[in-house]
């Protein structure tokens, strides 16, 4: 005889009464009747309290999901059919188990086979039973949750053109928790735009306006967020209430529950984004701006969380939870003209209102906050009317919570009202670099955001009026007591870093014993940060780091920590970031530290390789490995290779990089793809004897790569060719074939980057350098897109190899250029100063052209020109 107890501590066990042992809940899944007995518990032990019965319930669903498809046939009936017979269970807790017991028995692929499930369950809604009809409204509701789409689909019969009417039927019923659960399933469908919904839009808007003034929280925070989806999908059917619609969302924004204020606040947000926002908005904004000003204001309970009256917490370890994951950014190689990344959207970071991002749920502050950004980027200084007035009183307010949600304030209007904000920053940036030294670390913490939001401005005006000072003052807070403030203070001064690039150099040595300090000073999650910072600080300044004493102060604490951090450890992704920007900048400074560093690196990407073949071969064996170690080590070896230049030579010839470089460029995940080529480009320019041998093989895998959907592996796997040809010479005729019409395809795509379009211009411009009497063919087919991607681009080596190349395959096929010639000599017109034998390249081509068609044709040709290029062909090039 066995007995099934369920002991008081939560756990489920068997009990045998001869051999005196427990049994684990994997052991008891081996017994077919034991779901029974778990679904008895649920619906039928009524002696049992509710948290049993309801735990009951909770490891059966777990079953369910877990062991669904080995259920006995007669099991998983009985439990479906009890599942509905007592779905009006008294208890609300146990409704909602049976609730979620039912939604993941259907997500099982189940709605398909329990064709009664949703009939039965939209019957039940009529019940007089009030329990019944809430316990059927929890159960759809979650199912149109988790089936929104196969609701929608032809595989069930199309379901919703009856449950959308009957859940607009009960918007109207007397109690708050069935309107609520009615609202709540009808918004599942709003996204997806589904047809049964569209057909009853007008109603569905209707009803809601109906219940605008509902006394109920819940039911008012559903219909806001009704109201905020429409306006995405359904703008057109909103536009005729629009005024009305904006009051009541004005006033649902200060509603009493902030979960209906959050979601009411929302709207501001969406509404930004739609092309009617100005002419809707204008009008309201004078009551509008107050309200989202008043939101950002720490609420007690966000104090709390914050431990906003704790000053100084430096030595109290980080729990791992806080830590979130990073996510390394593959390297991307752009052209040494532009200001580094974002040109796609892939590596633009969203730094939106990192100011709390510890508490990362999202609230009422950071929403009213977002808010205000996207206004201000849409109304731009026509905001600041309305703002300015509350700002002054903000920002030199007594309490500090107030005078801190002015500085949030400050910060959020940075970008939309820059222009209108100039006049006011020469006394402001004093203002907010004395909050630097605020006693409430919450104050100090934002003031470094707002801050970081002006950089730009800071950087342009002279040194000693604001960078100096906010320098001191942000690498003073790098040492603060608060964690929070810490970190605050090394994303600002990463910012204020790119901004400020080689204007830091003369503060290097001050800089470089703060960051340095900072290392013994904090705890884990900092540390990630503080890695951020350095390596920002090494790309913004470059070689100017390259002097022994910087190196002497540098290079110690992150060899120490480099030694400490074992392969397995993720902690290595920022810190191998951080020495691949260091070690480009040093260039031969890093000599003394590249070997073990080279030697980790092909490590890792050996490691991973290894796992991953292991994976493939045996997946029940072996774990997936994170490819980020791999991703993260070829970016520092292209760092080296770029930094060390002739110096890695040595350390390749001594590895078997080439081979697992020939594994990683068919890796199937673009990331690592793309790093690679970035890799082989470098060591191209770097050590290219030791490339030579492989490139037969190397080629058609660069030639399939050139493939725009994956932007960033594309974008490389050009510069990378580029790179080859001016090493191959001639010998690149075999691939020409290979790599061209991709190449000519990419430059004629509309919408194509910017990045990816100047990339393809100069392979193209290299590629006919070395191979003219191939590539010059079809010359007409790339002129004019080549020439105006590289017009903007200022002169460096790869301009001038494209040129080059260019004026070559003009001499083989003259005809190539005729239709197309104007947008060449506008392309000539952008250089400033080529050198001497590209410049008579250049007049032969602008003569010859004006020889052949004769001074008079000349004279009409040229009139198209603007009178800018015009003036630059004539004291140029004398035409």
């Amino acid at each position: 005889f066995q007995l099934f107890c369920f002991h008081k501590n939560m756990k489920c066990e068997k009990y045998d009464n001869n051999n005196k042992c427990f049994l684990s809940s994997k052991q008891l899944n081996q017994f077919p009747d034991f779901n029974n007995y778990l679904i008895f518990v649920l619906t039928s032990l009524k002696s049992e309290d509710e948290p049993t019965r309801s735990l009951s319930g909770l490891i059966l669903k777990n079953n369910v999901k877990a062991h669904y498809q080995n259920f006995p046939p007669a099991v998983a009936d009985f439990i479906k059919r009890e599942c509905l017979n007592n779905i009006g269970d008294p208890s609300p807790l146990i409704r909602a188990t049976i609730g979620i017991l039912i939604t993941t028995i259907a997500s099982k692929g189940e709605l398909q086979t329990w064709p009664e499930l949703l009939p039965q369950l939209c019957n039940l809604l009529n019940s007089e039973d009030y329990n019944t009809c809430e316990g059927s409204f929890g159960a759809l509701q979650k199912i149109c949750e988790d089936s929104s789409e196969l609701l929608d689909s032809d595989a069930l019969n199309r379901p919703l053109n009856i449950m959308i009417p009957k859940f607009l039927q009960f918007f109207k019923h007397c109690s708050p928790k069935i309107r609520s659960h009615a609202i709540a399933c009808v918004n599942q469908f709003i996204i997806g735009r589904a047809q049964a919904l569209m057909d009853n839009i007008d109603t569905f808007i209707e009803s809601l306006f109906a219940l605008a003034g509902d006394e109920d929280c819940e039911v008012r925070k559903n219909v806001c967020r009704a109201l905020v989806m429409l306006l995405e999908v359904r703008i057109d059917r909103l536009i005729p209430h629009m005024h009305s619609i904006i009051q009541y969302m004005l006033q649902r924004t200060q509603d009493a529950d902030e979960n209906v204020s959050l979601e009411a606040c929302e709207f501001w947000l969406t509404l930004a984004e739609q092309p009617i926002c100005k002419e809707a908005l204008s009008g309201h904004l004078v009551q509008l701006i107050p309200i989202l000003v008043n939101g950002m204001k720490y609420s007690e309970i966000d104090i709390i969380l914050l431990k906003g009256d704790v000053e100084e917490d430096d030595n109290v370890p980080d729990s791992e939870q806080d830590i979130k994951p990073r996510f390394h950014k593959s390297r991307t190689v752009t052209l040494q003209h532009e200001g580094g990344e974002g040109e796609e959207g892939e590596d633009i970071d969203d730094d939106e209102d990192d100011d709390d991002d510890t508490l990362s749920d999202w609230n009422l502050r950071k929403c009213s906050a977002a808010a205000l950004d996207v206004l201000a980027n849409v109304f731009r200084d026509d905001l600041l009317p309305h703002l300015l007035p509350l700002l002054k009183g903000l920002l030199f307010h007594p309490d500090w919570v107030i005078k801190e949600s002015g500085i949030l304030v400050l910060g959020a209007i940075a970008e939309g009202c820059m222009q209108g904000m100039v006049q006011y920053l020469p006394e402001l940036i004093p203002h907010l670099i004395q909050c630097l030294c605020d006693k409430k670390a919450l104050v100090r913490s934002i003031a470094c955001w707002t801050l970081s939001r002006y950089a730009h401005w800071v950087v342009s005006q002279p040194p000693d009026a604001h960078l100096k000072p906010l320098m001191t003052e942000l690498l003073k807070r790098i040492l603060d007591g608060n964690k929070r403030v810490q970190e605050a203070a090394c994303s600002a001064f990463a910012t204020l870093e790119e901004e400020a690039c080689t204007e830091l150099v003369p503060y290097l040595s001050f800089i470089l014993d703060t960051l340095v300090f900072a290392f013994g000073k904090y705890q884990h999650k900092n540390l990630l940060i503080l890695y951020d910072a350095i390596g920002t600080l090494a790309d913004s300044v470059g070689h100017h780091l390259n002097q022994p004493e910087y190196i002497q102060k540098l290079m110690p604490p992150l060899i120490q920590k480099w030694n400490e951090l074992k392969d397995e450890d993720k902690d290595l992704f920022p810190l191998l970031e951080c020495l691949s920007s260091v070690a480009t900048a040093l260039q031969s400074g890093f000599l003394p530290y590249c070997e073990p560093v080279y030697q980790r690196c092909v490590t890792l990407v050996q490691k991973t390789l290894a796992q991953a073949m292991m994976y493939s071969q045996q997946p029940d064996q072996y774990e997936a490995p994170d490819k980020d170690f791999m991703i993260v080590a070829l970016d520092l070896l292209s760092g080296l290779a770029e930094g060390l230049g002739g110096h890695v030579d040595q350390l390749v010839a001594r590895s078997n990089i080439m081979t697992l470089l020939f594994q990683c460029m068919q890796d199937t995940m673009p990331e690592v793809r793309q790093s690679s080529f970035a890799l082989l480009g470098d060591l191209t320019k770097a050590c290219f004897p030791h490339v030579k041998p492989c490139i037969a093989e190397f080629m058609p895998i660069l030639g399939t790569n050139l493939n725009p959907e994956f932007i960033s592996v594309c974008n490389n796997a050009t510069w990378a060719i580029g790179e080859i040809c001016m090493q191959m010479g001639v010998e690149m005729q075999p691939y020409v074939a290979l790599v061209l019409p991709h190449l000519v395809e990419i430059i004629n795509r509309p919408n194509t980057p910017k990045t990816l379009l100047e990339n393809t211009a100069i392979t193209i411009g290299r590629l006919g350098y070395v191979c003219p009497q191939e590539v010059a063919p079809m010359l007409q087919q790339f002129i004019r897109p080549w020439c105006t991607s590289l017009r903007n681009i200022r002169d460096n080596e790869e301009k001038d190899s494209a040129f080059r190349g260019i004026c070559v395959m003009i001499g083989v096929n003259p005809g190539g250029v005729v239709q197309d010639f104007i947008f060449f000599c506008d392309a000539v017109a952008s250089w400033v100063s080529p050198k001497d034998d590209l410049r008579d390249m250049f007049y032969k081509i602008l003569h010859g052209f004006k020889d052949q068609v004769g001074e008079e044709n000349w004279q009409q040709f040229s009139e198209q020109f603007p009178p800018i290029l015009k003036e630059r062909l004539s004291a140029c090039y004398g035409v």
